[in-house]
This record gives structure tokens, sequence and C-alpha cells, in this order.
């Protein structure tokens, strides 16, 4: 077996390891309503993900927030990234404001 095979995958959001008992999603870069459909995906903390959608559209998300770049440096992501860095990588949470509309 492989030294690899026993590190859990970091989210490119948060830079937190993703345990493998934890919510994770798949986060697509370019959303598939907005033709990003077999485009480039990232593995993501549910919580990271869902923070993501309730920040952003799906318009802002295919047209400036593209990349993993763009969604760290966006000033609400960067304010959940410094807050969610100091909690466990388990940890799980509601994230308040629900869902954007598309």
């Amino acid at each position: 077996m492989s030294p690899s095979a026993d590190v859990d995958p970091i989210c490119p959001l948060c830079q937190r390891p993703i345990p493998t008992d934890v919510a994770q999603s798949l986060h697509h870069l370019i959303p598939k309503l907005k033709g990003g459909k077999g485009g480039p995906t990232v593995l993501l903390h549910h919580i990271c993900h869902k923070e993501i959608h309730a920040v952003l559209s799906e318009a802002e998300l295919a047209r400036s927030f593209n990349t993993i770049e763009a969604l760290r440096q966006h000033p609400r992501l960067a304010k959940f990234i410094a807050w969610v860095q100091k909690r466990p990588p388990s940890f799980q949470s509601r994230v308040p404001g629900g869902r954007r509309k598309r």
C-alpha cells in the first residue's frame, strides 16, 4: 500500500484536510448550467461548497469566480475561509442565509 493512500485530500478552498467521514462534494468551477458540464471540478468540504453557492450566483461563478484563486479572493469567502480554518477538518455547520437565486 502506498503511503499516500492514508492521506486525506486537501480542500483547495480552506486548505484543510477532508476526512473520509466528513461530507464532501465536487464543485464545478464553471457551473453546469453555464456550460461547465464535463469541465473541471474540485473536491471541497460540503460546508465550503455550500458557502460558495450561498455567496455567488451561477452567473458570477461562470463569469468571474471560475478558479480557486478567484474564489479565495472574494471578500466574503476570504472571511469565511479565515473563520473555518480555525475549526477542525471534521467541522460541519449549516450555512446561514440560504442559497442565492440562479
